[in-house]
Parts: C-alpha cells; structure tokens; sequence
C-alpha cells in the first residue's frame, strides 16, 4: 500500500490568503516591478542604521562606501511581535531584472521597485506610497545615490541585514517613517498567483506598448476594460514606456494592486482559492521573502478585511516633489523637494494611533525641534543686518551657525534649502513675510548648513529687529 501524500501544514489557507490577498494585496505589491534574488534574505528591524545617516561622502566612485561596511558592527536582530495596536509599515521591493539575468538569478541587484505600505490598526485606514527607483537618497555608509541602488550596496557589501536592511534604513532615512518590516518577491510567483485567480480586470486608459519578460515579443494593448492573465499584467505593470515613465508606472502599478484586491472579494475567486490552496502555497511559498512573522501575518489578515477600499490612502512620489538632476557621473536623476514629500508622507500616515510622523507644537516649537543648521547672509546693507538678524533669530530659537555678507545683492529674500526642513521653511515664510517662491530646494546632504537665507531689501526695511 502506497504511503499517503503528506497533507499541507493546516495554516496554508491561511497564510495563502494573507500573502495574496490581505494588507492591502501584499503579493501584487510584491511581484510588482521585479523579484526576488534567490536566496535567503536576513532579517532586518526598523532604525537598523540610524546612526550612520549623516555620514559625509567619501572619495572615489559614485557607489564607493564612506567607511568599511565590515566595521559597522551592526546585528540584524528579528523584529520585535506586533502588538497588535501600533500601525504597520512595511517596504515592498522587487529587483531589477537585468541585474538578476546578468548574474543568472544570484549575486547583488538593484531595486526596480520600492512600494511603502502601512496599516492603522486603530484609525482603521491603511497607506501605500510609491518610490521611483531614481530618487536621489543619502544612503548610510556610502555616498549619496539613487534610492534603487541601496539593496545593491547593502548585498555587494555584506552589510548586516543585507541589502534588505539597507534599503529599509535608506527609505526611513529620506521618509522620516520608521519601517518595521520588508518582503521581496519572485516575478513568477506574481504572474502564476494572477493566472490561479483567472486574471485581472484592468481599465487601459489609452493604447499602450509592453514587453513582457523573456524572448516574447512586445504586445499592443487597446483601451478598455479587460482581462489581462498574469503575463501581460505583469508587462503592464512594469513598463515605463509611456511619456511620463516611472511616474506613469507608479500609477499603473497601483491599478493593478487594486485591480487584484477586486478580483479577490469576488465570490467565485475566493472559491477558486479554496479548492485550490495546497497548489497555491506549494507553487508561491518559496518565492517570498519577508521578515514578517506568521503570527503577525494572521492578525493582518483578519484587520485588512475590515479595512474599506475608500479608506485606504494612495500616493507616489511624482513630478511634484521632485525637480530633474544629474548625478557626479551624469546619470539622471530625480533631487527631491523634501518638505513637499513630507506633506505627501504625512497626508498618507499620520491618521492617528500610536504611530504619527507629524511633530507636535506650534509653528515655532516644530522648527526649534527640526534643528536645522542656519545661515543668516546679508544680500541688502553691507553692514550689520546679517549679525542682528542671526541674534534676533537665536533668540527665536534658531540655530544659527553662520552668518556674513552674502554674494551678491538681493531685493527680495530667498531661503535655500539644502536637506529638507519644512517646518522650519514654514516659519520663516510667515517670520519673512515672503512667498513660497522666494524658496529655492537645492538638495545636498553634504551641505555645511541645512539653510541659507539670504535677506534681501524686503527685509532692510523691516521694523521687526531690535
């Protein structure tokens, strides 16, 4: 008598469903944009490099580390148990596929995509922002460079927690969002899990080219509502030939996740998962990689069923929060406009519970809290403007560490920021009695000072100093 097969663990069901269906469809965040690097990711916690985000840059190449990532001495401990009440946020990435085909499925890879999800278990509202892989970061322990290449260093360098640990510290470091947990996916797991749920039902706003993975030749899609199996929505969610490229993919990428969240609440499709569980877990188990435990993962599933579509909040970092750049190697990039962004991250986490990015107090308190370095430079008099305007700002409450002549003359002041200070720049627009224009974003951590400003005739004329 032939032995019987081995069931399936009990909780594959579950788990099956939490992975493909709940916080917020994880397993389409995931497989979108890339997959994983086939192997055993380490895990990671939140805030696991903070300590080195103001490390200057060093000589050498754009990608050279800043200090021997060996000599961290950093533990990738396993996260702390959730609670069960503090919100969630999770950084889901896939990785470049041409790093993964260049090194046939191993080695170091970039991040093709970087999705920030979150849960308020208390607010009941839940947040997904997405990240273009071409934003300029200060990434701990190196130079500066595009946010994708963070996973890279993290794995080419061995850091502890990989590149996993360094992408999250990287993604806390330019959000100002402490992370708690990643996932990583395998692109096949994404297209077979669409295909075992019979596709996805997609609105294509206007015709649109894609090249789906492999030698298949590219497909013309026609706008419309439709049907796409796991393939093409794949292509369609990767592609970045549209006009406004990752900005549109973002987009796209976001229509996809809910596309399969609305193909899971059909009946019919929560059926097919049923009778089909112990395929589905033995088919996509092994192609995700998350730090997240089971036991959180269940409590999860259960929370983001309660958690109502027009509840949850949708954001990507576009052409509003960035200005166009090129990197020392003249690359292009995208140099963001920080306290735009924090508006945007705010808009989507701070909803209340136990975890809020939002600093408290009045206008005055945030920007003594925010601690940016200032100097005060005199664009008007030629003589003592700049000194009594820093003295006149410290006792404010603001951190002057410079103040002189500046470099030419201005009839208007003008504040530039360097490292993104919003709280501060909100106050000195209303202290200044100046336009949001007058406020130049010029984005480089390895500035001596957070913030310039420059005072000009406007100021001269003033009857606010002593």
């Amino acid at each position: 008598m032939q032995p019987k097969a081995p069931r399936p663990p009990i909780f594959s069901l579950t788990a099956i469903l939490w992975l493909l269906g709940v916080f917020l469809c994880l397993a389409s965040f995931l497989a979108l944009g890339g997959f994983q690097a086939g192997r055993l990711l380490t895990s990671p916690s939140a805030g696991l490099l903070q300590r080195f985000l103001g490390t200057p840059a060093a000589p050498g190449g754009p990608g050279a580390p800043t200090s021997d990532p060996f000599s961290l001495g950093l533990a990738p401990p396993t996260p702390q148990p959730w609670n069960g009440t503090d919100r969630v946020t999770m950084l889901v990435m896939g990785l470049d596929y041409r790093d993964w085909a260049a090194n046939e499925g191993s080695g170091a890879s970039r991040s093709d995509t970087m999705i920030l999800l979150t849960i308020d278990p208390v607010a009941r509202t839940a947040g997904i922002l997405s990240i273009p892989r071409d934003l300029w970061a200060n990434i701990p322990g190196f130079k500066p460079n595009k946010i994708n290449t963070a996973y890279y260093f993290g794995d080419l360098y061995r850091v502890p927690g990989g590149g996993p640990a360094l992408a999250m510290t990287t993604v806390e470091a330019t959000l100002g969002v402490p992370i708690d947990y990643y996932a990583v996916v395998d692109f096949n797991s994404f297209v077979r899990f669409i295909d075992l749920i019979g596709g996805v039902k997609l609105d294509i706003p206007e015709p649109i080219r894609i090249d789906p993975l492999g030698d298949k030749p590219p497909r013309d899609l026609k706008p419309g509502r439709q049907v796409l199996p796991g393939e093409l929505a794949l292509a369609y969610a990767r592609t970045r030939s549209t006009p406004g490229g990752d900005f549109d993919r973002a987009q796209r990428q976001q229509q996809v996740i809910f596309a399969i969240r609305d193909r899971l609440l059909e009946p019919a499709t929560f059926q097919r998962i049923l009778q089909n569980a112990p395929q589905i877990y033995a088919e996509l188990e092994g192609g995700i990689r998350t730090n997240l435990p089971f036991e959180d993962a269940l409590q999860l599933a259960v929370l983001s069923t309660q958690i109502p579509t027009e509840s949850i909040k949708r954001g990507a970092i576009s052409e509003s929060y960035i200005t166009y750049g090129r990197s020392p190697d003249d690359l292009a990039i995208l140099i963001p406009i920080p306290d735009r962004i924090r508006i945007l991250r705010d808009d989507i986490f701070a909803t209340g519970g136990a975890f809020s990015p939002l600093t408290p107090g009045n206008a005055q308190e945030r920007m003594q809290l925010e601690r940016a370095r200032i100097a005060v430079l005199d664009g008007a008099s030629g003589g003592d403007l700049a000194s009594r305007t820093a003295e006149y700002l410290r006792g404010l409450g603001a951190e002057i560490t410079a103040s002189g002549p500046a470099e030419r003359g201005y009839s208007q002041t003008t504040i530039i920021d360097y490292t993104g200070n919003p709280y501060t720049l909100q106050y000195f627009v209303a202290l200044f009695g100046i336009r949001d224009s007058q406020i130049i974003h010029l984005f480089d951590p390895n500035s001596p000072v957070d913030v310039e400003i420059k005072l000009g005739s406007d100021w001269l004329n003033n009857n606010s100093l002593p």
